[in-house]
């Protein structure tokens, strides 16, 4: 699945992933306010972490071969050590994943990416969607017979700090998206 997702990469836009499920495409490049949203939060998160941590919000992507999950988080809070790497990253390398709802395939970050982070063993994944401003942070990811699930739900909206593995932040001010044209 690699290779196909390599080969469709340079010819369609958009941004692709491999779930359990497949490969998912979405095909509507982020917004202002989903980058500003973004950007945002990795400089709120890097005001509040020690200098060894990063957040990050670039390539390489997550990959977990044994799982044949492949996910591109808008932001994960990684050491610099790690990131320092040929390829993909190891997502048990990684602290927190957050992600930006994308308006147009809100489900990949409300459904799919809450059920893979916690197959890819990551530790805490916060979701902020600026449809409705509000989000939610899971943890403690327990065994099930489908595999890991995070155990605990936090749900905020936005104006409210949130905490993010052991950061606070708060959301006051990030954007929310208008209408749809």
């Amino acid at each position: 699945m690699r290779d196909v997702l390599r080969s469709m990469a340079d010819t369609l836009p958009g941004k692709f992933e491999i779930t359990g499920e497949g490969i998912v495409h979405d095909l509507i490049s982020p917004n202002g306010h989903h980058e500003l949203t973004r950007l945002l939060l990795r400089r709120r998160l890097e005001k509040v972490m020690p200098d060894a941590l990063l957040a990050h919000n670039g390539t390489p992507v997550l990959e977990d071969e044994p799982e044949s999950i492949l996910r591109h988080p808008d932001v994960m809070v990684i050491t610099w050590e790690n990131l320092d790497t040929e390829g993909s990253i190891d997502p048990r390398d990684v602290l927190a994943a957050i992600e930006v709802v994308s308006r147009s395939n809100p489900d990949n970050d409300w459904v799919g990416k809450v059920r893979d982070y916690a197959l890819m063993g990551i530790p805490v994944y916060a979701v902020f969607d600026p449809r409705t401003g509000t989000g939610a942070v899971f943890t403690d990811t327990h065994p099930t017979p489908a595999g890991p699930r995070y155990a605990t739900r936090k749900d905020f909206v936005y104006g409210e700090d949130v905490t993010i593995a052991d950061w606070t932040i708060p959301t006051r001010g990030l954007p929310l998206y208008g209408p749809t044209k």
